[in-house]
């Protein structure tokens, strides 16, 4: 046998504390499921309260709603309707005033187009008696813009055109004739031939006046064509000693000068306005038939 001590036998565990620790935590655990069932409880209750205790509102919605009322039942005054007049005049005639300037200013792009218009129309007309070619389809313009205002230029013009002559027809017509310009007719004596002959051998005139001498005179008519003068050129070959045998050249520059003018009287009556479109004339053959037409069963 060994000399070691005998084992100290353990003594059993206790429990008699057990109870007590597990009674101090029960207590506090139904005090607070106690807390929550109240609550629970008692919620309904107090917000039932607090919306008795709330203000409602529908009061306020309508006391806001109730100016609008009263103020749309209320009659207009005679001031007010007054105002209200003076308003809508002065607004009418804010817009009278815009549609005034707005047909003024039709009215002037209007004008401005007419007058451009009839300055064409003359233009080209002006341009085809330089070059001696027919009007064609200007000549009805020319009837119906200034066949009212100005007839007599109108039918100088179109005449001119039927029997086209230019500047260029002009001076060579005038080179033709010339012998016959600077020598007396064939017909005149030879006392006169000789006296007009002798009279310029010497002549006495101022340094700024012309030369009457037929070759001078010749000179400057054919000068004054090529410068498109031809009224100048004819006043100098009609004073010229053989202006008999140059009567065919002196109306044909006198009806150069007549279609010159009448297209100057156009234009003119263009630049102030004319040259508009005239309207077409009603029926007065219709109607005077009509007016004395018998009565039915007379």
């Amino acid at each position: 046998m060994t000399g070691d001590p005998p084992p100290v036998p353990t003594p059993p565990p206790s429990f008699a504390t057990a109870p007590r620790r597990s009674r101090r935590w029960a207590w506090p655990l139904v005090a607070f499921l106690l807390g929550v069932a109240t609550v629970i409880v008692l919620l309904p209750y107090v917000q039932r309260w607090r919306e008795s205790k709330a203000p409602a509102p529908a009061p306020v919605a309508a006391t806001a709603a109730q100016p609008t009322t009263v103020t749309a039942g209320v009659p207009l005054t005679l001031e007010g309707l007054a105002a209200r007049e003076a308003a809508l005049d002065a607004q009418l005639r804010a817009i009278e005033g815009r549609l005034a300037t707005a047909d003024a200013g039709s009215r002037t792009a209007a004008g401005y187009a007419t007058r451009a218009e009839g300055l064409m129309i003359a233009f080209a007309a002006r341009r085809a008696l330089d070059r001696g070619l027919a009007l064609g389809y200007v000549e009805g313009q020319l009837r119906t813009r200034f066949g009212v205002d100005q007839p007599q230029a109108v039918a100088t013009v179109i005449a001119a055109a039927n029997a086209p002559l230019t500047r260029e027809d002009l001076r060579l017509a005038l080179d033709t004739i010339a012998p016959d310009l600077q020598s007396s007719s064939r017909n005149a004596g030879i006392w006169p031939a000789l006296r007009r002959e002798l009279s310029n051998l010497v002549v006495l005139r101022k340094e700024t006046t012309p030369s009457p001498r037929a070759a001078d005179r010749l000179a400057r008519a054919r000068r004054l064509l090529d410068a498109g003068n031809v009224e100048a050129a004819l006043a100098e070959v009609a004073r010229m000693p053989g202006a008999g045998a140059a009567t065919s050249w002196i109306d044909a520059a006198k009806r150069y000068n007549a279609a010159r003018r009448a297209l100057e009287q156009l234009e003119l009556a263009a630049i102030s306005g004319g040259g508009a479109i005239q309207p077409a004339a009603p029926p007065v053959a219709a109607a005077g038939a009509s007016a004395v037409a018998p009565l039915p069963g007379l």
